[in-house]
C-alpha cells in the first residue's frame, strides 16, 4: 500500500483542486482529507456519509457550583486567566481560555473541579464518486488536530485494507505544523504544491525542508507557473539546486474556478489545458510510487 500527500508551505496555492483531480484520475485508493482545521476537499467531492463518530480529545476543567466554597484559590493558581469571578461571588471556567493543564484540579481544596474529556469534533467515513473517503471537522478554536490526523490515517489504511485497496491519497494541512508533521507520518511521497510568488517560494522552501527532515520523498508542482516567469525560474533554480524534481508546471485557467462552482474536479471538464498538465503530472506521480 503507497501513501500520497499533496501539501503546500501556504494556503491557497491550489492543493485541494489538486488533490481532487488526482482522486478522479487514481485507481483502487481511499481519499483522506488531512486538512481537519479547515477541511473543503468535501466541497469538490461531495460525500454521503457512511459512519459518523464524535472526536474527544484533550481535557477541559468545569467547576462543580455545589462543591465549590468560593476560595478564589483556582484563580489565583490559573496563570491562563481562565477562571472567571462573577458579581456574586462565583466562578466559572471560560472555556476558550482553559489550557487544560490540571492545576486548579490539583489544588482545589474542596475537589470542586471535574476534568471531562473534550468533544472537539467528528470525523467520517463516506462515499464519493471517486470511490471511499475519510474526513473529519474539528469546531472553530478546537486543538489535537495533529492527533485527529493520525487517527484518520489509520481508519483510512483500515480501510484500505478491508477493501483491497493500494492507494491512500490525502490533502494535507498548509503549513509547517503539527498537522502537516502528522501527516507526513509513514507517507511514501509528499507533492509540494507552489506558487510563482515570493511567499510561495520562501514557504516551498521550509515544507521541503520539513519533508528531508523525516527523509520524505517529494515531488514540486508550481501552480500558476505562467503569471511570474522569473519567480517561476527562481523556484526551478533552487528545486534543482536541491534535487527536488518539478513534475509538473500548471498554468493559470479560470476553469479552476468554473470546476470549483459545480463541484467538480477541473479534470472532469473535457479538453482543457490544465487538465492535461495535470493529468501528466499525475503520471510522473505513478511512476514514482510504481
Amino acid at each position: 500500500m503507497h501513501e500520497i500527500v499533496i501539501i503546500s508551505g501556504k494556503g491557497g496555492t491550489g492543493k485541494t483542486s489538486l488533490t481532487a483531480a488526482f482522486a478522479h484520475l487514481a485507481r483502487n485508493k481511499v481519499i483522506c482529507d488531512l486538512d481537519v482545521d479547515a477541511p473543503d476537499l468535501h466541497l469538490l467531492l461531495d460525500p454521503h456519509h457512511d459512519r459518523e463518530v464524535e472526536f474527544w480529545a484533550g481535557n477541559e476543567a468545569r467547576i462543580v457550583e455545589d462543591k465549590c466554597q468560593q476560595c478564589g484559590l483556582c484563580k489565583e493558581m490559573c496563570r491562563y486567566g481562565a477562571v472567571i469571578e462573577h458579581d456574586d461571588g462565583r466562578f466559572s471556567i471560560d472555556s476558550l481560555r482553559c489550557e487544560g493543564c490540571h492545576v486548579c484540579v490539583t489544588f482545589c481544596p474542596d475537589e470542586a473541579i471535574n476534568f471531562p474529556e473534550k468533544h472537539c469534533g467528528q470525523w467520517f467515513t463516506s462515499t464519493t464518486r471517486f470511490g471511499p473517503m475519510v474526513h473529519a471537522r474539528l469546531f472553530p478554536g478546537e486543538e489535537n488536530s495533529g492527533r485527529l490526523v493520525a487517527l484518520l490515517k489509520q481508519q483510512a489504511r483500515e480501510l484500505a485494507e478491508q477493501q483491497g485497496l493500494d492507494l491512500i491519497l490525502s490533502d494535507g494541512a498548509p503549513g509547517i505544523g503539527c498537522p502537516v508533521i502528522s501527516s507526513l507520518s509513514g507517507t511514501h511521497l509528499a507533492v509540494l504544491v507552489t506558487e510563482p510568488t515570493p511567499s510561495g517560494r520562501h514557504d516551498l522552501k521550509r515544507v521541503a525542508a520539513l519533508c528531508e527532515h523525516f527523509r520524505i520523498p517529494t515531488a514540486v508542482i508550481v501552480n500558476k507557473f505562467d503569471l511570474n516567469l522569473a519567480e517561476t525560474a527562481s523556484i526551478e533554480t533552487y528545486c534543482r539546486e536541491k534535487n527536488y524534481p518539478i513534475i509538473g508546471h500548471l498554468p493559470h485557467d479560470p476553469v479552476i474556478t468554473e470546476a470549483m462552482v459545480r463541484k467538480r474536479a477541473v479534470t472532469e471538464i473535457q479538453d482543457t489545458e490544465l487538465g492535461t498538465r495535470i493529468k501528466e503530472a499525475w503520471l510522473e506521480i505513478e511512476k514514482r510510487i510504481s
